[in-house]
């Protein structure tokens, strides 16, 4: 006589569907929850990396605040000692006088050199010579004059030297202007001539 399987009748299989769907279950349980770990890591990955990236862009955005801070002083500096330089040109302009009738001597020698010392450190500059080319940018002209002793527009004499401070000018320098004498050149160019014409004829009698 054969036993029977105890639990259910032959070809019942019931214990052994509720065994695998219960470990399919299970399996599931875990799948679901690695594929949650991975989920929360790219979005701390991705998290991380939009704060990177703000984080950049704040600094940036520093860096450039700081370059404009430094740049705005720099030029406020500029302006207030453009300022104070300029008010000072009329008290250059008198020393220049003074020194032009041998006044400057003694303490007001001193006084004077140590004035024009401290403008020049700050930047001042003086410009303004007698023979350079006359420059419009540069110079005003307040005279005129036609001499045959120039090729081109040229500062005979400065009545009033220039200012700058670096490539600004502060007071464009006052001059007295001499153009070449008119009809100088077209004059010469005869005379040249004719001294080449006397130059082949002389070179001709000694070959004969």
């Amino acid at each position: 006589m054969t036993d029977k399987p105890q639990g259910g009748k032959p070809g019942d299989d019931s214990a052994a569907e509720e065994a695998v769907i219960k470990a399919a279950e299970e399996a599931a349980a875990a799948g679901a929850g690695s594929e949650g770990g991975t989920d929360e890591l790219a979005a701390a990955k991705r998290e991380a990396g939009e704060r990177t990236a703000d984080l950049q862009r704040l600094q940036a955005e520093y860096q450039n605040y700081r370059k404009r801070v430094e740049r705005d002083r720099l030029t406020v500096r500029e302006i207030a000692i453009s300022n104070i330089l300029e008010s000072l040109i009329p008290v250059l302009d008198d020393i220049g006088r003074a020194r032009e009738h041998g006044e400057v001597t003694g303490g007001f020698k001193s006084v004077a050199e140590s004035l024009e010392t401290v403008v020049a450190k700050l930047g001042l500059q003086q410009f303004g010579k007698e023979g350079e080319p006359f420059d419009p940018t540069m110079h005003e002209a307040l005279m005129h004059s036609y001499s045959s002793d120039v090729t081109e527009d040229t500062c005979v004499q400065i009545l009033q030297p220039g200012y700058r401070i670096g490539e600004r000018i502060i007071r464009p320098a006052m001059v007295a202007v001499a153009e070449p004498q008119p009809g100088t050149q077209t004059a010469s160019a005869p005379d040249a001539e004719a001294k080449s014409a006397d130059a082949d004829k002389a070179d001709g009698d000694s070959d004969s």
